[in-house]
Order: C-alpha cells, then structure tokens, then sequence
C-alpha cells in the first residue's frame, strides 16, 4: 500500500432539493498538510445526492494522487458513512448508482470510513459553499488559495451549512421571477368505514376500500379539480383508498394513474385499526414516546414520523425532477400531505400535530428553481359543501 490520506467531504443543498453543490479535500494522513481541493455547481439535487457526489470527487482526487493509497474518508453524513460501511443498506434507487461508482474507484480494503461532528467539517464544506455560491453567479468555482496554504494542523473554522430542511428554506423577501413553479396538488382520498370513527389506518392494516360517502368525496373532487382545468398528471399511493380517488379524478381529467409507493400512509403496526383511546388504553408508554419525539414508532414494527418524513421527501425530489414546471395532483393520505407542507414551510415535526386535514381535503404546494417553496392550500373542503 502506497501512502495514507483523509478525504473530507460534504455536499449541501438550497431547498433540498434546490441548487446543490459539494466540496471534498484531500489531505497527508501524517501532517495534515492539503493536497487537492475540489468543488462544483451540481444544478438541482437533494443534499444527499450532493454529499455522494463529495465522496466520490474525494475519492477520485486521492486517486489521481496515488492509486495505491489508504484512505480515511470522514464525513457528517450519518447516511453515507453507514451506507459506504455497509452497516445500512441502500434503498433509494437514485443512491446505489452513487454508492458502486464510489466503491470501484479504490479497493475494498483500501478506504474506511469515519462520522465526525458537522463542526468537524468545516473545510469540506465551506469548498461547497463557495461551489453553490459561484453557482448561483453563473460560474464555475475556482479555488481561492492553491493546496498547502492552510496551517499544518489543517483546523479551519466552520463554514455555515447549506440549508437542508427541505423545499421553503430559502430566505423570505421579493426575488426575480423565477419562471413556471412546480405545483402538487395535494388530495387526501375520501373516507373509508374507519374514517368517521378516527381509527388509525395506515399502510399495515386492511387496505380498506372507499365507503359510500368515500366515493362521493372523490367526485365531488374529480368535479373540482376538472373545472379548475391546471392539473395535468395524477400520482398516487398505491393502497386502495387512494386508488380508488384517484381513478375518479383520473377519469374526469382523462389522464393516467401513476403509482408511487413513497405517498403510503404511515405503517401504525399494532395500533391499526384501533381508536387513539384504545391506543391509550393498551399502549400508553409507546403512545407517550411517539407524540413527543418523531424517531419514535408505534408498536409492533411501525414507522416513525422521521422514516416517514425521509420516504416521502424522496418522493418529492424525483416528483419535483419528473413534473417539472407542471401542477401534479398527488393523491395521498393524512402523514404525507402533512409532511409535504411541514417541509415546504420549514416547520418542526410536532406541527404535524397542529394540522386538521379532513377526508377529501385539498391542499397545495408550489415550488421553484431557487428550492424555495410556497404553500397555497391547506384543507380546502368547500368543494364538499
């Protein structure tokens, strides 16, 4: 094995996704000294395919210093660093590709992985910084001080962070227009037997189907939105309630139902079916932990409002990718369409707990080429009347 070096890395992104870029260093693992500097404007991408996108320009900077190296790469993604260790496994389809060309460019045995504190990154991602700032000037980044010009111990203060909170970040005021937004259409599907009786349903239960009055909201809905005439596409989850809405609204619009797994209800495990009361009475420790922290799941293997915040950001981001400069109706449920507005708003999770979303209810969310977001609606049930 030829000589040792630290990679650093990092990406960040405006809007999340919005205007992205990494920056990645390379340093001698004995002196800390800089041997290669890298950073670039990636256009539109979420901060995780930013901090990959790092990773490999990191790795591929230590390659063209000496292919035969070892290489401690550090990094303050959690998920990358996992990923990379082969502890998590890689389920979003638009990382593994990332990941195999991050793994061919050195051996196996050749790089390990370390996660340090976001303060322990500050060059990295300072370097990215500079990239989406030269990037939003219309330029390409150049560096500022040749490698070797920082302090032999290599410690540099911290750079702010990219926003990461997701689309509606950016900062408020009056900006330049900014063309055509993509707007979701957000339509919660119509009651199911459960649904009067508040009984949780999520994506682990029955699968209920639409009720009678369910599939009169759903036309009434399909009525709405086809005079209305600016939805052009409808997506939806794939568990029945919701196919069964959207079939109608399809239908009246004369488009096609296309089907992403992301938009499901949350999985509520043991707590399917039953009423939040009865919940109470059977689970009360795990009711307690789950309304006060969003890592928290329900009994029996269910998913944390976090698991389901991560599902169906990524779903936004190939949405938002797909339907560009197009009005989306997104028929989903009730953790979702929250979801989709506590982001675009930069809200904490417990605001999900501060939202009425009624059976049949639309909501919308438009979002822009700078990743800033707009929320237009929440909760329009007039249509219903």
């Amino acid at each position: 094995m030829g000589r040792r070096f630290l990679v650093e890395a990092d990406g960040g992104s405006r809007g999340n996704p919005g205007p992205a870029g990494y920056g990645a260093v390379v340093k001698d693992a004995e002196t800390g000294r800089v041997l290669a500097e890298t950073a670039e404007f990636i256009g539109r991408a979420t901060n995780n395919v930013a901090e990959y996108r790092g990773l490999i320009a990191g790795l591929r900077a230590a390659r063209d210093l000496d292919p035969h190296a070892g290489v401690l790469v550090r990094m303050d993604s959690k998920l990358v660093v996992e990923q990379m260790s082969g502890r998590w496994k890689i389920k979003h389809p638009d990382m593994r590709p990332l990941a195999a060309e991050a793994r061919e460019l050195f051996p196996p045995d050749a790089v390990r992985y370390e996660w340090i504190p976001r303060a322990q990154n500050g060059h990295a991602d300072r370097l990215a910084n500079e990239a989406m700032d030269a990037g939003g000037r219309g330029r390409a980044w150049q560096p500022k001080e040749p490698p070797g010009a920082e302090p032999p111990n290599g410690q540099e203060p911290p750079a702010p962070r990219a926003a990461a909170a997701g689309p509606g970040t950016a900062p408020p005021g009056w900006s330049a227009d900014l063309g055509t937004p993509t707007t979701f259409v957000l339509l919660r599907h119509g009651e199911t037997a459960l649904t009067p009786h508040k009984r949780f349903s999520g994506s682990g239960g029955s699968d209920p189907e639409l009720s009678e009055a369910g599939r009169r909201q759903a036309q009434s809905a399909a009525v709405a939105l086809a005079g209305r005439g600016t939805v052009q596409a409808v997506v939806s989850s794939p568990l029945r309630r919701c196919q069964e809405t959207a079939a109608a609204v399809a239908a009246r619009l004369g488009v096609d139902v296309r089907t992403d797994e992301g938009l499901r209800e949350t999985d509520f495990g043991a707590w399917e079916g039953l009423t939040f009361a009865e919940v109470r009475e059977r689970h009360p420790e795990d009711l307690n932990a789950w309304l006060a922290s969003a890592s928290a799941a329900p009994t029996g293997g269910g998913e944390s409002f976090d698991e389901v915040a991560r599902r169906v950001a990524l779903s936004r981001d190939k949405l938002l990718a797909r339907y560009a400069g197009r009005t989306v109706l997104l028929v989903t449920h009730v953790t979702p369409v929250k979801t989709l507005v506590r982001l675009a708003l930069g809200a904490p999770p417990e605001s999900l707990f501060r939202m009425e979303l009624s059976a049949a209810s639309l909501s919308a969310v438009a979002y822009y080429g700078d990743g800033n977001a707009s929320v237009r609606l929440l909760n329009d049930t007039s249509h219903l009347r």
